[in-house]
């Protein structure tokens, strides 16, 4: 049994970072824009606070994997070289690439980085895996089409190879990434890193008479709905325990290329706990799903590693393309523990929930500022009397608009959100 399986996050910025890993992850998976298909998330990273996230990270014996996934243009290739030249000083514990060429390339300017194999090129059998392996790759991170017995097959063949799978986040209409309805409406190519997500889009249907030029609008039923390459999420959270007991996983993947704090952080928290609680014999799925339901998705699907595309009948949704979730963030502690910074709003008396990073220890208080407690349920909550701003000016409320620090009533961890629970249509900047 493989007690080491990683669990695997993805970081944006350095604040997503660092909250993926307060809140259970291994090692994070991010990048600059440069010949990334994070290129949208990866301009919140410059090379500095990409560094500063590497030094982080393995001062916590954490890692963090450099994206350099795109499909370069031969008048790219000078300046991708240099490229691998400069993140390979930055000393990532691995560069995640996607084509041949590159592997080639990043084995020859920079050995001493391992290589993963990204899932844009779509390995779905040991034949593919064997050669990447020939090449010096060290980690395949299988096509999302996969199948269990697919990666048991590729493991069997292969046992030295490590490998990774998606087990949550967003799914592709079309094979991973493979995909040129963005390019041709919007001129955004998927596999340059700059997709434009149209199959999220909705579209209205018309059928034509070429014979006489006539065109109907077609009708949809009330409820159908027209987004009809709109793919739900994956989450496969209740099926960890089929995935460890295959002992061919190394790795589990959360995706989430351009999503918020709060998701980095609920979806660590909750596939730790996952996998923390089936070595412990005490897997229960209905706990991880209650968090993760609280962020925004287009409706969660366990996808294809478990049942075939063909079994499948609930992979799509036809009714909305708009993430939904079931709570809100309404702050976040500071470093120093005793301020947050409002990300929706807040006002005296509200009862709001503390949602702290794993492992943490919360004390309860009750004084002039607030209070701190804990309900039957055993979730701690936090009350203010008042509202008081880094410097004690009153506020009578406070919106994700005001940037000043405010005053906790008792210290909390750093990185812990205060949450709300929501009517599912509200909205937020943080979510």
């Amino acid at each position: 049994m493989n007690r080491n399986v990683e669990l695997l996050s993805p970081a944006g910025n350095l604040e997503k970072l660092k909250i993926a890993f307060a809140y259970g992850a291994d090692a994070v998976y991010g990048g600059v824009s440069h010949f990334s298909l994070r290129i949208r998330a990866g301009k919140e990273f410059t090379f500095e606070t990409f560094k500063e996230g590497i030094d982080y990270a393995h001062a916590r014996g954490k890692k963090v994997y450099a994206t350099i996934n795109g499909f370069p243009f031969n008048s790219q290739i000078e300046l991708l070289k240099k490229h691998i030249i400069k993140m390979a000083e930055l000393e990532p514990d691995a560069f995640i690439v996607a084509a041949p060429g590159v592997v080639k390339l990043c084995r020859e300017l920079a050995p001493q980085i391992d290589i993963h194999l990204s899932t844009q090129a779509n390995v779905l059998n040991y034949l593919d895996a064997q050669v990447f392996w020939d090449m010096g790759v060290k980690r395949i991170i299988v096509a999302r089409e996969i199948s269990l017995k697919d990666v048991q097959e590729i493991k069997k063949h292969l046992p030295d190879m490590e490998i990774e799978i998606f087990v949550h986040g967003s799914m592709c209409f079309a094979y991973s990434g493979r995909c040129l309805i963005s390019a041709v409406q919007m001129g955004r190519v998927p596999n340059r890193g700059s997709c434009a997500n149209d199959c999220r889009f909705q579209y209205t249907l018309y059928a034509a008479n070429e014979d006489h030029g006539t065109l109907f609008r077609l009708e949809e039923e009330p409820g159908v709905g027209t987004y009809i390459f709109n793919s739900k999420d994956m989450n496969l959270a209740s099926h960890i325990k089929e995935i460890l007991d295959s002992g061919a996983v190394d790795s589990v993947k959360i995706e989430g290329r351009t999503k918020s704090p709060y998701y980095a952080g609920v979806t660590a928290y909750a596939y730790r706990q996952a996998i923390d609680d089936y070595f412990e014999d005490k897997f229960e799925a209905d706990k991880y799903q209650r968090e993760l339901h609280t962020t925004k998705n287009r409706g969660f699907t366990d996808a294809y590693l478990i049942h075939r595309p063909f079994e499948k009948t609930d992979s799509q949704n036809h009714d909305y393309a708009l993430s939904k979730g079931s709570y809100e963030v309404s702050g976040l502690v500071t470093e120093d523990e005793k301020h947050f910074y409002c990300k929706y709003k807040i006002y005296p008396h509200d009862e709001i929930e503390i949602f702290a990073p794993l492992n943490s220890t919360i004390e309860e208080c009750d004084n002039e500022l607030g209070k701190i407690y804990q309900k039957e349920n055993g979730k701690f909550y936090i009350s203010f009397n008042k509202i008081l701003t880094e410097t004690a000016k009153e506020l009578e409320s406070v919106h994700s608009g005001n940037t000043n620090k405010i005053q906790l009533p008792g210290k909390l961890p750093y990185l812990t959100m205060l949450r709300v629970e929501i009517d599912e249509k509200d909205c937020c900047s943080f979510e």
